[in-house]
C-alpha cells in the first residue's frame, strides 16, 4: 500500500485531480468528508461538539449549524483549538479505519486541505501538492465559483503560501492549463504511484 497526502490550495484544481485519480483506481480518503460525517446526528462527535458549545449550534433537524459554529469558532483561536480537539482525533480515527480496509496493493490519496497548516505531511509515504500561480488560482475562483476578488483573496490568504506548500512536496502537479493537460499528468503521476505500490 502506498499512503498519499494530496493537498492545493484553493484553485489549485485538487478536487479535480483526485477525481481523475480515483477514476484510475486510487482509494480516496477525502478529510473535509470526513470531518462532516464524524459530527453527523448520533454521532459521538456531535455530542461532544453540543457539549462544548451548547445545543444553540444544531439547527432545527439536529444537525450541526455549521454556519452558526463557524461564526463562534473563527473569531476566537480558543475556541476554535477545542472544536479541533474533538473533530481531529475523530477524524484521524476514521482515516485510518478508511486506510485499513483499503486492498494490501493499494494506492489511499488522502485529500487534505490544511495538509501543510496542521503539519501532517509525515504521515504519508509522499506528499503531492496541485500547483497553480496565483493569478490563475484567483481567476478560476471569480470564474468558476463566483467569488469576488476581494474574497477570492482573503480566501487564499487565510491558507498557507505557495512557498509552504511547495516546501513539503514530494511530487508537484502543475494545473496551470487545460483539464486535458491536466489528465496528461495525473495519467503519469499514476503510473508511478502504483508502480510505487507495487514495489511495497
Amino acid at each position: 500500500m502506498l499512503t498519499v497526502g494530496l493537498t492545493g490550495g484553493i484553485g489549485s484544481g485538487k478536487s479535480a485531480v483526485t477525481r481523475l485519480l480515483a477514476e484510475r483506481g486510487a482509494v480516496v480518503v477525502d478529510a473535509d468528508r470526513v470531518a462532516r460525517e464524524v459530527v453527523e446526528p448520533g454521532t459521538e462527535g456531535l455530542a461532544a461538539v453540543v457539549a462544548e458549545f451548547g445545543p444553540g449550534v444544531l439547527a432545527r433537524d439536529g444537525t450541526l449549524d455549521r454556519e452558526r459554529l463557524g461564526r463562534i469558532v473563527f473569531s476566537d483561536p480558543a475556541r476554535l483549538a477545542a472544536l479541533n480537539a474533538i473533530v481531529h482525533p475523530l477524524v484521524a480515527r476514521r482515516s485510518a479505519e478508511l486506510r485499513a480496509a483499503a486492498p494490501a496493493d493499494a494506492v489511499v490519496v488522502h485529500d487534505v486541505p490544511l495538509l501543510v497548516e496542521n503539519g501532517l505531511a509525515g504521515m504519508y509515504d509522499l506528499v503531492v501538492v496541485v500547483d497553480a500561480p496565483e493569478e490563475v488560482r484567483l481567476d478560476r475562483l471569480v470564474r468558476s465559483r463566483g467569488m469576488t476578488g476581494a474574497d477570492a483573496r482573503a480566501r487564499m490568504a487565510a491558507q498557507a503560501d505557495r512557498a509552504a506548500r511547495l516546501a513539503v512536496a514530494d511530487r508537484v502537479l502543475t494545473n496551470d492549463g487545460t483539464l486535458a493537460d491536466l489528465e496528461i499528468r495525473v495519467a503519469e503521476l499514476w503510473e508511478e504511484l502504483v508502480a510505487r505500490a507495487a514495489a511495497g
